[in-house]
């Protein structure tokens, strides 16, 4: 009931009690006390409804609590889940071997292989060739046990011409292409485990021969003939341990 109809009827009972002063005064006040009851019976039902509602809100509450977790137990030690944004997933380059490798040049290299102590002599055991896009590639693999053993160091050279000297022989040889590359690799050997050829004729549009130049008293080297310019890189790998040599294609 608002508060102005309230006060309305609260005076209106009064003046119902009080009303002019007679004898009967006493039995009107008592009869109209015994009515206030009825007079707030508003205020009663008002109460039983709001506790009905409140019943009905924390019943719904509940409803929607048991949907969200059917069995109506939290997991022991499990958070509460909030809402939380996923990040959108962003395009990641996948890396290449290739994005890996040095870059191309034309010009002299040199490369050292340090150790500990005097290792053992790297004992080639494979000696391949292959083409790939943009390059050709020669492959030198040696045998690196017991570890470390394994070359000193590598030396790579671009040169002018095909011509190269045999050693110790001095004699000259002559290789198939325009330009040359010496490898000389020290602390090697290429006839202990390896039986494969020493002058491979590749038919490759650039790297067009591989022959051996040298192999004595733990030197091993190699010409390479070029069609092109002798542009390379040079890099080395484990498991198993190898030379890796790429010349550039001609563009």
């Amino acid at each position: 009931m608002p508060n102005e109809n309230f006060r309305r009827e609260l005076g209106h009972v009064f003046d119902e009690m009080t009303g002019s002063p007679t004898a009967a005064l006493p039995d009107r006040v008592r009869s109209s006390l015994g009515s206030i009851p009825e007079q707030r019976a508003p205020f009663w039902i008002a109460g039983v409804a709001a506790a009905v509602i409140a019943a009905m809100v924390v019943g719904i509450l509940v409803v929607a609590s048991f949907n969200r977790n059917p069995t109506g137990i939290a997991p022991a030690g499990a958070p509460s889940p909030s809402p939380s944004a996923s990040p959108a997933a962003s395009p990641t380059a996948s890396p290449t071997p290739e994005s890996n490798l040095p870059a191309f040049q034309c010009t002299d290299s040199l490369m050292h292989l340090d150790y500990a102590k005097s290792p053992s002599q790297a004992l080639i055991d494979a000696l391949r060739t292959g083409t790939h896009s943009g390059y050709d590639r020669v492959t030198v693999e040696w045998n690196g046990s017991p570890a470390p053993a394994g070359p000193t160091s590598i030396e790579v050279m671009v040169q002018s011409g095909t011509s190269f000297t045999r050693s110790p022989s001095g004699q000259a040889m002559t290789l198939a292409g325009k330009n040359g590359i010496l490898v000389i690799i020290r602390n090697a050997d290429l006839h202990t485990g390896y039986s494969g050829p020493t002058d491979i004729k590749t038919g490759y549009a650039t790297l067009v021969e591989v022959r051996q130049v040298e192999d004595f008293e733990g030197v091993v080297q190699l010409g390479l003939g070029v069609s092109g310019a002798a542009c390379y890189r040079a890099f080395l790998l484990a498991t198993p341990d190898r030379l890796v040599i790429d010349i550039k294609s001609a563009t």
